[in-house]
């Protein structure tokens, strides 16, 4: 995995990971993390019969305008954002 964090506080950017592709390795981290396996058959079905190794990765928008910007809070940054009695932008 891979994140890439911005200085002075603003903390991570982006983070991006490759996925497990080898469908013996998935099944040890499953039984390592105690998960049941038959809840996961769809996922392991998919390794087992034909997937390439890929990867992907997350932008953090708000952050990221936060850094360039040199804002205080992150919460400058959401065009609407939610709060506890606003319901409507």
């Amino acid at each position: 995995s891979v994140d890439l964090l911005a200085p002075e506080g603003y903390g991570e950017i982006i983070g991006g990971s490759e996925r497990m592709s080898d469908p013996d390795k998935l099944l040890e981290a499953i039984h390592k993390h105690e998960l049941p396996p038959e809840h996961y058959q769809w996922y392991i079905e998919l390794r087992q019969f034909g997937s390439v190794p890929h990867s992907g990765f997350g932008l953090g928008l708000e952050r990221t305008v936060a850094w360039i910007c040199g804002l205080g809070h992150i919460r400058e940054t959401i065009p609407f954002p939610r709060m506890l009695k606003r319901m409507y932008p």
